[in-house]
């Protein structure tokens, strides 16, 4: 990594520092004047964006190859969680054993020798094609639309759309020198991500609330989403110069179109965990929710980060500095 993506990375482990320490001495010198489930809920969503920057500092400084391992990694896991919580029938398991160990590690493939054109279509119609025949070929009729529409869905938004981020690394060369341009455009979207929820969590605890979808998700307010997307396209712009977008503007439409799209993944995994009876996707590490509770917004803005990137750099390729 560069000095930019090293300085934007210490900028994030102050901030994260800074955070902990709040929360820890708000916890002991105020215990009897906050809501404790609130204190509760930071300090997990602390301990998950400790976790996710340990992770991605690490996979990005041993190369793409980590990286996109890492993500790969990050994928599989949340399918995992994504098929627990959406029940299966006996005739579903081979099909899913193709998915897990064929189609999942295919897709990242892809990704790491940076193969656009197969990338983008192996999940949304190869795998879509052999996997509504494979389970055809279990002869069990029973809910087939059902069972092959979640795991389709599962497979979508859980590998499909999370591959897109380290998409950003590979299929996306913007210096032929080296990827230090690439390193600070995925650090970025993966920040800008994670502050949205941040700040949209953070707006939605004012007291005058106008709920959005309440029978989906209880905590998601008019005030969280546009104060939090406000909060992220200024937060945006003063980051652009750590990208390589080279325009305050561009970065700042760049961080709108992310927390929108976020989200979208945001209330579309609650819908599915309300339809399912469950609180959360699972837990990996005791005191946290799972995996996709953290990265449901991730997985929907990748590609959508991804696409907009790559037409911007079409029509305004970078110039190295």
């Amino acid at each position: 990594m560069d000095a930019v993506a090293w300085g934007l990375m210490g900028g994030v482990v102050a901030l994260l520092i800074i955070a902990t320490v709040v929360v820890h001495l708000l916890r002991r010198r105020l215990p009897d004047q906050l809501n404790p489930a609130l204190l509760d809920s930071i300090s997990s969503r602390l301990r998950a964006w400790w976790l996710l920057l340990a992770g991605l500092a690490g996979a990005l400084m041993l190369g793409k190859t980590a990286t996109v391992m890492l993500f790969f990694l990050i994928s599989f896991w949340t399918l995992r969680e994504f098929i627990t919580v959406a029940p299966t029938r006996p005739g579903d398991h081979r099909a899913l054993f193709w998915v897990f160990v064929l189609a999942t590690p295919a897709q990242y493939l892809l990704v790491a020798f940076a193969q656009y054109e197969l990338f983008a279509i192996l999940i949304p119609v190869y795998a879509m094609l052999f996997l509504h025949a494979r389970i055809a070929l279990s002869n069990d009729p029973v809910q087939f639309l059902e069972r092959t529409a979640k795991i389709q869905i599962g497979l979508m938004i859980c590998v499909y759309c999370l591959s897109y981020t380290p998409a950003l690394l590979t299929a996306l060369p913007l210096d032929p020198k080296g990827y230090s341009p690439n390193t600070r455009l995925l650090f970025f979207f993966v920040l800008i991500t994670q502050l949205n929820d941040a700040l949209q969590f953070a707006w939605s605890q004012l007291p005058s609330r106008h709920y959005l979808v309440p029978n989906i998700n209880p905590t998601r307010t008019w005030e969280g989403l546009l104060g939090g997307t406000a909060s992220v396209t200024l937060l945006g712009a003063l980051l652009s110069w750590a990208t390589p977008f080279g325009s305050s503007w561009v970065a700042a439409g760049m961080a709108l179109a992310v927390a929108l799209a976020g989200f979208a993944g945001g209330i579309t995994m609650s819908a599915i965990k309300r339809d399912r009876g469950v609180k959360d996707y699972g837990t990996l590490v005791e005191g946290h929710s799972g995996v996709l509770d953290r990265l449901d917004s991730l997985c929907f803005a990748a590609p959508v980060f991804f696409h907009l990137t790559k037409v911007y750099f079409h029509y305004f390729p970078y110039v190295p500095s």
